[in-house]
């Protein structure tokens, strides 16, 4: 029998009730890849930060720019999906953070790190570097979930407030699953569409309208099971989209496929809560090189 490309096991932790307004979910998982792995990691709403140790994953942009390899790593805002190509024993924790949630717990302008995977070494304070030997040494994904809690609540007590006007915008865009109109939310915060676009997207990463379209995706990637029954033309209107074909046109940049072929080739299988949405990748495409 040939070997499994992919051996995995995954553990799943909600944080504490004051940090979730900014961090979704904790997920401890161990790979063993015996061949190299190619996957597509897909665009969402939330940001992703992995605490890793053992071997390394190499992240690209199909769209050009220098890969990053290492094993821990801080994804910034992406507007399409990426490739990490894997290979060996890791282990890591990863953690889904909200555009607000990454604000404060990186202590930068996100539009920093858009469209960019850096090294959590890079950040000043090297606080996020100098925690990885001690959820390595941790002797349970329930003892480094807890160390998670202590330190970002810590992290989050000291950290910059949030731009209340902005705080506000992305609230908006989350609680209608980006179905505001841009031009709506500006008016809402009397501001012209151009200057909220332009803060939002230096303090945030993205432009409020990749925002939106980001959030309409997660609730559509959300409701993949359901598409089978419904049809894909039902999951788009319900989830705010003009039609189907701005559906398919998210995914195709935000998966690199269409929504058919996503719900069919997904692989990965998790313990992750359905209604959580962690965007944990994954289209295995390749594999064996």
């Amino acid at each position: 029998m040939d070997a499994q490309p992919l051996s995995a096991s995954y553990r799943t932790g909600l944080p504490e009730p004051r940090l979730r307004p900014f961090v979704d979910a904790y997920i401890g998982y161990r790979e063993d890849v015996e061949q190299t792995l190619l996957r597509r990691e897909f665009a969402g709403s939330r940001t992703v930060l992995i605490l890793g140790w053992g071997a390394t994953v190499t992240v690209s942009d199909p769209r050009g720019g220098p890969a990053w390899t290492g094993a821990s790593l801080i994804a910034g805002p992406y507007d399409s999906y990426v490739v990490s190509e894997s290979h060996g024993v890791s282990e890591a924790v990863q953690l889904m953070l909200s555009p607000l949630g990454a604000r404060l717990v990186y202590g930068l302008p996100l539009g920093e790190l858009a469209n960019r995977t850096v090294d959590p070494a890079a950040l000043d304070e090297h606080w996020l570097d100098a925690l990885v030997p001690r959820l390595a040494e941790a002797d349970s994904w329930d003892e480094r979930f807890r160390l998670l809690d202590q330190t970002l609540t810590a992290r989050l007590a000291v950290a910059r407030p949030l731009d209340r006007e902005l705080s506000w915008a992305w609230r908006r865009l989350s609680e209608t699953g980006g179905r505001i109109r841009v031009g709506e939310l500006a008016a809402e915060l009397e501001l012209s569409r151009g200057r909220l676009a332009r803060r939002f997207k230096t303090e945030l990463g993205l432009s409020p309208k990749t925002a939106a379209r980001l959030l309409r995706f997660d609730a559509a990637y959300a409701r993949r099971d359901q598409a089978g029954t419904e049809g894909w033309a039902t999951v788009a209107a319900a989830c705010g989209y003009f039609d189907q074909a701005h559906l398919n046109a998210d995914f195709r940049q935000f998966t690199g496929s269409t929504p058919v072929t996503v719900a069919a080739r997904l692989t990965m299988s998790t313990d992750v809560p359905p209604d959580v949405n962690v965007s944990l990748s994954t289209d295995v495409f390749d594999s064996g090189r």
